[in-house]
């Protein structure tokens, strides 16, 4: 509701403002007597306008009162000594430039709050995400909303659990070789061939993008994970001979290291990745 109410009033504005310009054309037209007068209020005008759009309402009241006052003194000055009679030409740019001001500021007041309630909004949204959006996996949010459970199973039913944490070798220096999409692709790829690699019950997530880490967990234990672990390399070895060292003329090497979840020393999720982390260390 709030965000439409914003959008209205700036949307109310900016077309108030064309109509005050369209009645400042006319006005000017009709008035050739004083064109050079009315030119130099109407950038006076446009002038504590602009001022007001970069820096506040505040400013832009003092600077019409400055305006007003000015303006006034100087009509006073011309009537007390020339003569001249008061019209409604003097009133129409002591109404006219205070308004433009005005709809300056609600048109660039709603526009800000509609611009910190979009950032507020995207926030929010990638603090709840719990899908990466190039691979479509599972990220660190999911993966410690659902190893909660897979804990919790484990200890019930006594199965074990144990999580993969997966990077490529030599990571920083492979990136600087690499494009954009090259980036996007091997890590789409290895998403793909780590998700075809295990069981339909086990889950991959992607813990890190920016430094691809992938993080699998599998109801097995220690030496069933060996396995797993051999069927990626195999796998990546099988790929670097044929497919990668053509296509990113470089050989993607992984590191892995896998923790077991021990039901007498819990941990949390956290916890749990940082011990496989520290496994892999000894993966050279």
């Amino acid at each position: 509701m709030k965000r439409f109410q914003n959008s209205f009033i700036s949307d109310v504005a900016f077309l108030l403002f064309i109509i005050a310009c369209i009645i400042i054309m006319m006005f000017i037209a009709n008035n050739p007597n004083n064109y050079v007068m009315n030119m130099i209020f109407l950038n006076a005008a446009f002038l504590i306008a602009i001022i007001t759009y970069f820096t506040t309402i505040i400013t832009g009241l003092i600077l019409n009162l400055l305006f007003i006052f000015g303006y006034g003194s100087y009509t006073l000055y011309q009537v007390a000594t020339m003569g001249d009679v008061i019209s409604g030409t003097n009133y129409f740019w002591l109404v006219l430039t205070p308004v433009i001001t005005l709809l300056i500021w609600l048109f660039t007041h709603s526009n800000r709050l509609l611009q910190e309630e979009n950032e507020r909004l995207l926030n929010k949204n990638s603090t709840l995400a719990t899908i990466d959006e190039t691979t479509r996996l599972k990220n660190t949010l999911s993966f410690q909303q659902d190893v909660q459970t897979f804990m919790a199973l484990s200890v019930r039913y006594k199965i074990p659990l144990t999580l993969l944490v997966i990077n490529v070798k030599y990571w920083d220096e492979i990136k600087r070789v690499m494009s954009t999409e090259q980036f996007s692709s091997i890590l789409l790829e290895v998403s793909e061939l780590s998700q075809s690699l295990v069981r339909s019950n086990d889950s991959l997530y992607l813990l890190n993008n920016e430094k691809p880490t992938w993080g699998i967990v599998l109801f097995t234990d220690i030496e069933g994970s060996e396995i797993v672990i051999q069927r990626l390399k195999d796998k990546i070895n099988e790929l670097n001979e044929f497919e990668y060292k053509e296509k990113y003329n470089v050989a993607i090497k992984l590191r892995i290291g896998a923790s077991q979840f021990d039901e007498t020393e819990p941990v949390s999720p956290l916890e749990l990745i940082d011990q496989a982390k520290r496994m892999m260390e000894f993966d050279v």
